[in-house]
C-alpha cells in the first residue's frame, strides 16, 4: 500500500507538470496556427520561433495587479475560478495514457487513479466514463459562480448562457458515448481500449461509431466554448463575459481550465474512438515500451490541431441557432445513433 501510494503521488506530480506545460504551449500552439492561417507570423520575440512567449505570459500574469471590484462577492468571486481550474485538472486523473511500465520489481499502469497490477492486468476505476463525465460536468458551476459573484450585467449574461448551453450540449455528448459502451460492453476506459484492440477497431470503433464521434466533436467544441460555439465569451457583445470582472493570475485560471479541457476533451475522443495508445511497435524494447505514450500523444495534438483550425475557418453562430443546433439537430442524431448500434448487435446476437 505504501508503493501504491507513492507512486500515485508521483504520478500525480509528473502528469499535472506535464499537463499545465501543454496548456501553456497549446495556446503557443494556437497563436502560431491562427497566425498563419491569417497571412501573420504569431509569437516570434521572445525566444526562437517564440518559445519562451508561454512563460513571458506566466510571468506577466503573476506581475499584474490584481484588481477586486468593490461590489463583487468576494468569496465567490475567489472561489469561481479556483473551481474551474481544479475541475479540469482533476479530470485527468482517470485518463489512461499506456498500458504497463516496470519501474524495478514494481509495475504500474500509465494512469494516476491505476490500482495494483494483479495477473498483468491494470486495476482501474470500472466505471471512468461515468466518473469522468460527473468531474467535467461540474466545471460550469465555476462559471456560473464567476457571473452572478462578479456583480455585472456582461458576466451575469455570459455565465447564463455559458449554463444553458454546456447543460444542453452535455445531453448529446453523453448520448454520443452511449453507442462505444454498447459495443465495448464495459464503463472502463482501459477496458473499452482494450476492446478495440482486440477488433482492430483504431478508427470509430471499426467505423459502427462514426456518427456517434461527430456527435462527440462538435458537442465537445460547445462544452469547452470553443469557436464557432464561444458565445459565453462573446468580445463583441459581452465585452469577456463572464470572466469580464477578472485580472492577474484569477483571469489566467478560466484560461487554463479551457485549455486543460480542451486536452481532456482530446484525450476522450482518442480513447473512445481511436484506440487509445493502440499503434505499431517496431525498435529496440526500449522504443517499444515509449511508443504507446507516443502514438497517444499523436492522437491527442491531431484532436488539439482540429480545434484551432476550426477557430481559424468558422465564424461564431447566434445564440438561437446554437441553442437549436444542440436541441433539434445534436440530439435526434445522438439518439439515432444509440437505435443503429442497437439494431446492429440486436441483428449479430441472432
Amino acid at each position: 500500500m505504501l508503493n501504491y501510494i507513492i507512486i500515485a503521488t508521483l504520478k500525480s506530480l509528473i502528469v499535472i507538470h506535464i499537463l499545465l506545460g501543454a496548456v501553456a504551449y497549446t495556446v503557443w500552439l494556437e497563436r502560431k496556427l491562427v497566425g498563419r492561417i491569417q497571412n501573420r507570423w504569431g509569437p516570434t520575440r521572445v525566444g526562437w520561433f517564440g518559445l519562451l512567449q508561454p512563460i513571458a505570459d506566466g510571468v506577466k500574469f503573476i506581475l499584474k495587479e490584481d484588481l477586486t471590484p468593490p461590489y463583487v462577492h468576494k468569496g465567490l468571486f475567489v472561489l469561481a475560478p479556483l473551481l474551474a481550474v481544479v475541475m479540469a485538472l482533476t479530470s485527468i486523473a482517470v485518463i489512461p495514457f499506456g498500458d504497463l511500465i516496470h519501474i524495478g520489481s514494481l509495475s504500474t499502469g500509465l494512469q494516476i487513479t491505476s490500482g495494483p497490477v494483479a495477473d498483468g492486468r491494470v486495476g482501474d476505476i470500472n466505471i471512468g466514463v461515468l466518473l469522468l463525465l460527473g468531474i467535467t460536468s461540474l466545471a460550469v458551476y465555476g462559471i456560473a459562480l464567476a457571473g452572478w459573484s462578479s456583480n455585472s450585467k456582461y458576466s451575469l449574461l455570459g455565465s447564463l448562457r455559458a449554463s444553458a448551453q454546456m447543460v444542453s450540449y452535455e445531453l448529446s455528448l453523453g448520448l454520443s458515448l452511449v453507442g462505444v459502451l454498447m459495443l465495448s460492453g464495459s464503463l472502463s476506459l482501459r477496458e473499452i481500449v482494450e476492446r478495440q484492440q482486440q477488433h482492430g477497431w483504431n478508427i470509430a470503433n471499426g467505423g459502427w461509431q462514426i456518427l456517434g464521434f461527430f456527435v462527440y466533436l462538435i458537442a465537445a467544441y460547445a462544452e469547452t466554448n470553443r469557436i464557432p460555439f464561444d458565445l459565453p465569451e462573446a468580445e463583441t457583445e459581452l465585452v469577456a463575459g463572464y470572466h469580464t470582472e477578472y485580472s492577474a493570475m484569477k483571469f489566467a485560471m478560466f484560461f487554463m481550465a479551457e485549455y486543460a479541457n480542451m486536452v481532456t476533451v482530446a484525450s476522450v475522443a482518442t480513447l473512445l474512438f481511436f484506440g487509445g495508445w493502440d499503434g505499431p511497435l517496431f525498435g529496440p524494447p526500449i522504443v517499444q515500451a515509449l511508443l504507446p505514450i507516443f502514438w497517444f500523444v499523436l492522437k491527442v495534438f491531431g484532436f488539439i490541431f482540429i480545434y484551432i483550425w476550426v477557430r481559424g475557418t468558422l465564424p461564431r453562430f447566434r445564440y438561437d441557432q446554437l441553442m437549436a443546433f444542440g436541441w433539434k439537430v445534436l440530439l435526434p442524431l445522438a439518439i439515432a445513433n444509440i437505435l443503429i448500434t442497437g439494431l446492429v448487435l440486436s441483428l449479430r446476437s441472432s
